[in-house]
C-alpha cells in the first residue's frame, strides 16, 4: 500500500512537471505568450529535429543489414547447391563412363560369360565403392541374356520399360528411381552399343540410392535444412528430413528449369518462410534441392534486431525526457519572469492606484475640514450664547442639539483625521509604530460594513507589545487586505479574531481568524501565488495576497495560513519589531550603533 501511495504522488509529481498550464481566463490579461502552444512547438521541432534522423538511420540500417544478412544466406546456399550438384554430377558421370567403357572394350560373348560379367561387378564395386548393385547384359528383342546380382533377373523381359525404349533411342540413359521388377528403389545407368550387322546389346548396372542419400546426409546445412533429390515430375528420388520419403510426391512446388544454380524464397499455405535453392543435374533426371527454414536461419539477426530495437526505444525515451524537460524547465522560467513582469506592473498599478486614493483621501479630508471647522466653530457660539441668556440656558432641549451637532463634527474630524493619517502613511516611511492603534486605524474604515453585516469583531493585543520601528502604510495595506479576504469569506453574523502577542525571537505575531467558508487544502499552497483566486468571474483578481505576501516580506516578515473547509481560516503574521536593523543583525541580536 505505502510503495503503491508513493508510486502516484511520484507520478504526480511528475506529471506537475511536464505540465505547462496556460490560463485561459478573460478577467486578467497575464501573458504576451501562449505557453502551452510555445511548448508543445518546442517539443515538436527539437522531438522531430533529433529524432527523425535518429529512426530514419535506424529504419535504413535495420533494412540494410536484414537484406545483407538474407542475401548471405542466398549466396551461401547458392554455394552448397553448386558444390553438391558438382559432386553428384561427378559420381554419375564416372559411373556413367565406366559402363560405357566396360561395354565398348568387351564383345557381346564376352560380357555373356556369367563368370566373367561376375568379375567386372567385383571390380566396380572395388573401384566405385558402394552403389554397384548388379550388372545385365540384354540383347536387341529386349531380353536379358545375362545377369549377376543378389536378384532372379536373368531371362527378364524389358522390351515393354521406358528406360529401354530411351537407351534404344539415344544409346545411353539415366533413369531416375523406381522399384522395377525387384520392388526396390533403385536407379539404372544403360549403354547401347551397334554391331556391324545393325544389331545392338545393352549394358545395364543397377545402383543403390544409398550413396546419394548418404552424400547428402553429410552436407552442413543450417537453419533446419533439407537437401534431397527429386526427378521432373517432382517425385523425391532421395528421402527428405521434412518434405516425405522416397518415391513420394513433394510437397513443394516443382522449380522451373535452369542451367545455373538459383536461390528462392517461398511461403507455404501457413505462412511459413523458406529458402529453396535448386540445380537441376546435366544429363540426367535429377533436380538437387536444398530448403531452409526462413525463421531459422535470421534468429541471429531477431535477436539483433531486439537489441536495436531496445537501443532505439531507450534513446527515444531518453531524448524525449531531455527534451520535455528542457521544454519544460525553460518554458517554466519564461513564464515565471513574465508573470514577475506582470505582477510588478501590477503592483506598479496598485501603488499608484493606492497614491491617487492617499491623494483623493488627503484632498477631501481638507475639503471637508474646512466646512466642518466653521460648523463647529459656529456651532461653539451659538452654544456659548444659549448659556449667557437666561430664557436658552434652562432649555435641554436646544442644549442637546446644539451638543449634538458639536459631538457629529467631532466624529467627522475624527474620521478625516484617519482618512489624512492613511494617506500620509501610503509614502514609504519607517517611524515608530504602536500596533494596536494601527490594527485599529483600519478596523475604522472596516466598522460600517462589519455592523451592516453582523459581523461581530473581537481585537485582543499583548500588553507587552512595545512601540516598534516599521512602515505603517505597508502595515495598514497588509492589515486591510487579510480583513477584506476575511469579510469576503464570511456570510452575516460571522466572527473575527485579532490577536498579537510577542514572540522570543524579537518579532510579534498578529493572527486573524474568522470562521467563514475557509479554503480547500488542494489550494493552500497556491494562495500567494500571483493571480490565484477562487473568486475569478466574481471580481478576484487573485493578486491580492500575493501582494500581500510581498509587503509582509518586505518588512522582514513572514505569513502563513491555516484553514479548514467549512470551518474557518487563520492567517498568521509575523513581523519583527526593529526594520531597521539588518537581517544578520536582527538574528543575532546586534544592536546598531
Amino acid at each position: 500500500m505505502e510503495s503503491g501511495f508513493g508510486n502516484m504522488i511520484a507520478w504526480e509529481k511528475l506529471k506537475e512537471f511536464f505540465s505547462v498550464k496556460q490560463d485561459t481566463s478573460q478577467d486578467i490579461p497575464r501573458y504576451l505568450f501562449n505557453y502551452r502552444r510555445i511548448w508543445q512547438v518546442a517539443v515538436l521541432l527539437t522531438g522531430g529535429v533529433a529524432l527523425v534522423p535518429l529512426i530514419f538511420i535506424t529504419l535504413i540500417d535495420y533494412q540494410v543489414t536484414q537484406h545483407a544478412i538474407e542475401s548471405e544466406f542466398l549466396l551461401r546456399t547458392t554455394r552448397v547447391v553448386s558444390n553438391s550438384r558438382r559432386t553428384i554430377s561427378f559420381f554419375l558421370a564416372e559411373r556413367k563412363s565406366a559402363i560405357d567403357f566396360i561395354v565398348h572394350d568387351n564383345s557381346f560373348e564376352s560380357l555373356n560369360n556369367k563368370g566373367r560379367l561376375t568379375l567386372m561387378l567385383i571390380n566396380l564395386q572395388k573401384s566405385f565403392g558402394g552403389g554397384f548393385m548388379d550388372l545385365g547384359l540384354i540383347d536387341s528383342s529386349g531380353y536379358q541374356r545375362n545377369y549377376v546380382g543378389p536378384y532372379r533377373l536373368e531371362g527378364k523381359d524389358y522390351k515393354g520399360q521406358e528406360w529401354y525404349q530411351k537407351v534404344v533411342d539415344h544409346g545411353v540413359h539415366i533413369s531416375d528411381v523406381y522399384l522395377g521388377f525387384r520392388r526396390v528403389p533403385h536407379m539404372v545407368i544403360a549403354v547401347k552399343k551397334l554391331m556391324p550387322d545393325g544389331s545392338f546389346y545393352i549394358l545395364r548396372a543397377s545402383f543403390s540410392i544409398s550413396p546419394f542419400e548418404d552424400l547428402l546426409a553429410d552436407l552442413e546445412l543450417d537453419g533446419r535444412g533439407d537437401a534431397f533429390l527429386i526427378n521432373h515430375q517432382g517425385t523425391l528420388q532421395t528421402t527428405s528430413r521434412y518434405h516425405g520419403g522416397i518415391l513420394e510426391r513433394l510437397s513443394l512446388p516443382v522449380p522451373e528449369y535452369s542451367p545455373v544454380s538459383q536461390v528462392y524464397e517461398w511461403k507455404d499455405p501457413n505462412g511459413k518462410e523458406l529458402f529453396i535453392g535448386y540445380r537441376f543435374i546435366d544429363d540426367s533426371p535429377f533436380i538437387l534441392m536444398i530448403v531452409k527454414d526462413k525463421h531459422e536461419l535470421m534468429k541471429p539477426w531477431f535477436k539483433t534486431r531486439f537489441k536495436l530495437i531496445v537501443f532505439l526505444i531507450l534513446s527515444v525515451t531518453v531524448i524525449l525526457s531531455v527534451i520535455l524537460g528542457t521544454a519544460t524547465y525553460m518554458v517554466k522560467k519564461i513564464q515565471i519572469v513574465d508573470e514577475t513582469r506582470v505582477m510588478a506592473f501590477h503592483q506598479m498599478e496598485y501603488a499608484n492606484k493606492m497614491a491617487s486614493i492617499g491623494r483623493l483621501a488627503a484632498s477631501v479630508a481638507h475639503e471637508i475640514n474646512n466646512p466642518i471647522a466653521i460648523i463647529n466653530e459656529k456651532a461653539g457660539l451659538i452654544k456659548d450664547l444659549f448659556i449667557i441668556k437666561g430664557q436658552y440656558a434652562r432649555d435641554d432641549k436646544i442644549l442637546g442639539l446644539v451638543d449634538s451637532i458639536l459631538n457629529s463634527v467631532k466624529r467627522t474630524g475624527a474620521i478625516t483625521k484617519r482618512l489624512l493619517s492613511f494617506a500620509r502613511n501610503l509614502e514609504a516611511s519607517i517611524e515608530p509604530i504602536h500596533l494596536k492603534a494601527v490594527i485599529q486605524e483600519v478596523l475604522g474604515f472596516m466598522t460600517k460594513e462589519a455592523e451592516l453585516r453582523a459581523i461581530e469583531i473581537r481585537l485582543k493585543v499583548a500588553e507587552d507589545i512595545s512601540p516598534f520601528k516599521a512602515d505603517r502604510g505597508k502595515l495598514q495595506q497588509i492589515f486591510l487586505n487579510i480583513i477584506n479576504n476575511a469579510f469576503a469569506a464570511m456570510n452575516e453574523g460571522g466572527h473575527l479574531d485579532i490577536s498579537a502577542e510577542m514572540e522570543t525571537k524579537g518579532s510579534v505575531t498578529v493572527v486573524f481568524t474568522d470562521d467563514g467558508c475557509g479554503i480547500p487544502e488542494e489550494d493552500l499552497n497556491r494562495i500567494f501565488e500571483p493571480f490565484f483566486s477562487t473568486k475569478t468571474g466574481q471580481g478576484g483578481t487573485g493578486l491580492g495576497l500575493s501582494i500581500t505576501y510581498n509587503l509582509v516580506t518586505e518588512l522582514g516578515g513572514t505569513i502563513n495560513v491555516k484553514s479548514k473547509p467549512g470551518q474557518g481560516t487563520s492567517f498568521i503574521i509575523s513581523i519583527p519589531l526593529d526594520k531597521e536593523k539588518g537581517p544578520d543583525e536582527r538574528d543575532q541580536g546586534i544592536a546598531c550603533g
